[in-house]
């Protein structure tokens, strides 16, 4: 790797990407068999195969166990720092209707909560972590950092998990739909997946055995870059698919709203790995896709997505840094030419947007101006077509100079520097604090 592309692997892996994945490698089978799943050297515990049957009901646990914290401190006789976690496993339903196995993690705060009421409850929706099972968050929480010389997996949605529970939030952590569970792919940002996965999150958190967390606690959600597109489409959903969750605020970090807009902002970038995450997974979503794919991609596009199917962040950012899909296609045609003559691909993108129905919650909305990987004003306009349909939104455009285009740095600096200001605004809700909105100065805001 040039030095060059080593400084890009590195900053980016301390921290958030966005975007799009999946996969054309059929996933391991694995469920109550006791197969033995690996993913690039690294075994997966056998809590992330599925059972052959799950429940019926959205939200209900599969399974739990206890989850040992990489980063935390048990005193004997006072507690765990900063909290006792749970491993969890839950029910779904995916975008085609069908049941479908999540885990997580439920992390319960050594803090008390000093705030009005129960205490709260924050589901978490991790940015980008790739789409091998061993790139899942939960994994994250228990070892930070997995380096092994075949995969690399930093753990870096800790940050913002720990800064909540240090203040008494009950903490939830979805892994997505294919993400550490073994039996699938992981459908990268996939409107409905993700949303789904987000909420029923939260039904499964009051059902952690030992959880402080009640029916009458308020529950928010956070997340930037592809957690920004989970918790923007769990914010449109809520009301529909769970009036029962006490939903009272979400907080959606660059959100990639528009698929299409955000592969045009990745194409050539550093991360460009997350084409093929998205392909892969919006291929497994709807097999119609198959043809078009095995008409348009080269051999080497093929085998750059079996590679991606069981890849971290990381590996994405230090094998395919700067490369153009044109290089992947049979004509030499990019990615955004081959949708713009296939109506069908076409229409699939544009079930995935964001934007078509109004949260019934507060939200605040955050993006970088000069994000050029998950596209500020693609970001933007989803307040903009949000405050158009009546909701309460908070939108907050963080202003920096522009960090190195195509290198990620634009797109990472805003989450870390709007992140105090995010869980403080996520606290205030979840306390009960009423939210503004300032759609009314949105058109003078950049």
């Amino acid at each position: 790797m040039s030095q060059h592309a080593s400084k890009m692997f590195v900053a980016t892996a301390l921290a958030v990407a966005a975007v799009t994945p999946a996969a054309l490698a059929a996933p391991a089978e694995a469920a109550e068999s006791g197969t033995t799943v690996v993913s690039r050297g690294v075994e997966i515990p056998a809590f992330y195969n599925p059972p052959a049957t799950l429940p019926e009901t959205d939200g209900e646990l599969v399974r739990t166990e206890p989850l040992r914290l990489g980063v935390g401190l048990t005193i004997p006789g006072i507690g765990s720092l900063p909290g006792t976690a749970t491993r969890v496993m839950y029910k779904t339903t995916d975008n085609n209707g069908a049941p479908a196995a999540v885990t997580g993690a439920y992390i319960e705060p050594f803090a008390a909560w000093n705030g009005a009421g129960d205490r709260p409850l924050v589901v978490v929706a991790p940015g980008t972590m790739g789409q091998g099972d061993q790139c899942s968050a939960s994994l994250g929480l228990e070892r930070p950092i997995i380096f092994n010389g075949r995969t690399v997996s930093v753990g870096y949605e800790d940050i913002g998990i720990y800064r909540l529970l240090v203040r008494g939030v009950a903490v939830m952590v979805t892994d997505y739909v294919g993400l550490g569970a073994t039996d699938r792919l992981h459908t990268y940002v996939d409107r409905i997946d993700g949303g789904h996965a987000v909420l029923d999150a939260a039904r499964a958190a009051l059902r952690v055995p030992d959880a402080s967390v009640t029916s009458g606690s308020r529950v928010a959600l956070y997340g930037y870059s592809q957690g920004g597109g989970a918790t923007g489409s769990a914010s449109e959903l809520a009301a529909t698919y769970a009036p029962d969750v006490n939903l009272v605020a979400a907080y959606v970090g660059a959100p990639p709203a528009d698929l299409r807009a955000t592969a045009l902002g990745i194409d050539g970038s550093a991360l460009v790995a997350a084409l093929g995450w998205t392909i892969n997974g919006l291929a497994q979503s709807n097999p119609e896709l198959q043809p078009i794919l095995d008409e348009n991609l080269n051999a080497k596009g093929k085998a750059a997505l079996e590679d991606l199917s069981t890849a971290c962040v990381g590996d994405g950012i230090a094998r395919y840094p700067f490369q153009r899909s044109t290089a992947w296609t049979t004509t030499g045609e990019s990615l955004d030419d081959i949708i713009e003559r296939e109506p069908e691909v076409q229409a699939i993108m544009a079930d995935q947007k964001l934007g078509n129905q109004a949260p019934q919650i507060p939200v605040r909305l955050a993006t970088g101006t000069q994000d050029d990987i998950v596209p500020h004003e693609q970001s933007r306009q989803l307040a903009v077509d949000w405050c158009a349909q009546g909701a309460k939104v908070t939108y907050q455009a963080v202003v920096l100079p522009n960090l190195g285009d195509g290198l990620i740095t634009n797109h990472v600096t805003p989450l870390l520097v709007d992140q105090t200001a995010a869980v403080n605004w996520i606290t205030d809700r979840v306390g009960g604090a009423a939210a503004g909105s300032n759609c009314a100065t949105l058109p003078s805001q950049p």
